[in-house]
């Protein structure tokens, strides 16, 4: 029997199967983590606030050890709108049905008044709790001593594992202490799944990605992704892909757009670039830009968007 059938059987509870959520504030490096250990780009990374939005299952199968369905969520901010709400919402959910608690927090002195909120709220979640510290990489180990011992006196009730997302160091320690805590069980997903997102998702988070690299700060926080159309022609490896960016302003669309095209023109090409890898074929990708103000706090544009409360 190969190792996919024998996984799908999974009938003598050998192997451990459950779900694992990862929390923290914005910009710790939880898509980055997520990214590392599947392999591949699944959740897009950048250094500006809600990056993340939607809450995204990674679906880790490995032999011999069993089954991790990862949870990527928002960061954890005080909300200013509907999507802000939308997000705590989302995070709250995720820690709530889960087998273990990924916190992920960076490493600096003092602790920030959010973790210590966050610190709070997971002491009375009755499931393991991983503490994280990422970003090692970037301190002194005299330094990284005193930030786990401040840890270590916040979440006593916390399992602390030092890492770096971007090197890989730590993260296989991390991955052990993540497995002894899971239960033993069937899978709930097909061996050969990774994601339930969409090409059609993670074109959009592509290209939104692209976006936050290239604009400037105040613009990224009221961007969205569509896409319109997604076809493959016949006879031919080559996909047509209609995309729309969304903003609140004018006088955003203008930068979006940038000096005769330059500013879409990069983004497209940097996202072409990386969709046509994800799909393996060449890419025809049109890119519009369209102004519907105040969408963060439009409930319907919201739900035509994806983003709606009741997500599961």
């Amino acid at each position: 029997m190969d190792f996919t059938s024998d996984l799908l059987m999974n009938s003598d509870s050998n192997l451990k199967s459950g779900f694992a959520t990862m929390v923290g504030r914005p910009n710790v490096g939880k898509s980055t983590l997520l990214n590392y250990i599947m392999g591949q780009k699944l959740a897009i990374t950048s250094n500006k606030p809600q990056t993340t939005r939607k809450k995204i299952r990674a679906v880790l199968t490995e032999e011999g050890k069993g089954q991790i369905v990862f949870l990527d969520t928002p960061g954890i901010h005080k909300s200013k709108s509907k999507l802000g709400n939308y997000m705590s919402q989302v995070v709250k959910g995720a820690v709530s049905d889960v087998d273990v608690v990924i916190w992920l927090v960076e490493p600096k002195l003092p602790i920030h008044k959010e973790d210590k909120e966050i610190a709070k709220v997971l002491e009375k979640v009755d499931k393991p709790v991983i503490l994280g510290v990422n970003k090692i990489d970037m301190i002194k180990k005299d330094v990284l001593q005193e930030v786990l011992s401040a840890y270590q006196s916040l979440a006593p009730y916390a399992s602390i594992y030092p890492f770096s997302a971007r090197s890989g160091k730590g993260i296989e320690l991390l991955m052990e202490g993540l497995y002894e805590r899971l239960p033993y069980g069937p899978f709930y997903y097909d061996p050969e799944e990774y994601t339930d997102q969409t090409e059609r998702q993670l074109v959009c988070e592509i290209i939104r990605e692209k976006s936050l690299h290239a604009l400037r700060d105040e613009i990224p926080h009221g961007i969205a992704v569509t896409v319109e159309s997604m076809k493959e022609r016949k006879n031919k490896p080559i996909v047509d892909i209609e995309a729309t960016i969304i903003c609140e302003k004018d006088s955003h669309k203008g930068i979006i757009i940038g000096k005769g095209g330059a500013m879409l023109k990069k983004i497209g090409s940097n996202a072409r670039f990386e969709i046509e890898r994800m799909l393996d074929m060449k890419a025809n990708l049109q890119i519009h830009v369209k102004v519907k103000k105040d969408w963060r706090d439009n409930i319907g544009v919201l739900k035509s968007l994806g983003y709606t409360e009741d997500e599961e």
